[in-house]
């Protein structure tokens, strides 16, 4: 079996059998979906080696916490759950060695000034961390629903929440975000 153009199922049951102890079905699915879990912490974090970083921990976290899988839903979107953490423990770490170093690093520049789309991410993940302190159900049906495009049903199987509880977090988590965006808290 490749690991190129595994099926929702076919991945499912790798992460089954893996789930059950079978490490050749363990080393098949990492290989498998590091491609994916890469393009998710690439979405959160804007650097590369970060988001390699980041991808290299959510599969550690795959390997090692497998067996927090439920099997309910797809295993895909378990893994988007793992990558996304992942990638938010990686900045947050990257937040507070620079806070701790207080030194500018020359070797990286700031994204804000570099990127727009990378300044968003920064804004996002700064509004997320504001939010967590006083709310921290909201952040992840927040970030999985609009940074991510699952659909309310998804993130309810995999957060294990009713529907309507998903929904009105989501609600107000936009809420509180929007001004944290605008930059007027």
């Amino acid at each position: 079996m490749t690991t190129e153009g595994l099926t929702p199922d076919e991945t499912d049951e790798l992460a089954r059998r893996a789930r059950d102890g079978d490490r050749g079905a363990l080393e098949t699915l990492l290989s498998a979906v590091r491609p994916r879990t890469l393009n998710v912490c690439r979405g959160v974090l804007p650097h590369s080696s970060d988001a390699e970083d980041a991808c290299q921990e959510a599969l550690l976290n795959v390997a090692t916490k497998i067996g927090q899988w439920g099997g309910r839903g797809r295993f895909t979107t378990w893994l988007h759950v793992v990558a996304v953490n992942s990638a938010r423990t990686t900045y947050r770490r990257l937040k507070n060695q620079a806070v701790a170093t207080d030194t500018p690093q020359l070797e990286r520049p700031d994204p804000r000034t570099t990127s727009v789309i990378a300044g968003t991410r920064l804004d996002l993940l700064e509004a997320m961390e504001t939010i967590e302190r006083e709310h921290p159900q909201l952040v992840e049906p927040l970030l999985l629903r609009d940074v991510y495009g699952m659909s309310y049903e998804e993130i309810a199987q995999q957060v294990g929440a009713p529907l309507g509880t998903i929904k009105a977090q989501i609600h107000h988590g936009r809420k509180l975000v929007r001004p944290l965006l605008r930059g007027t808290p």
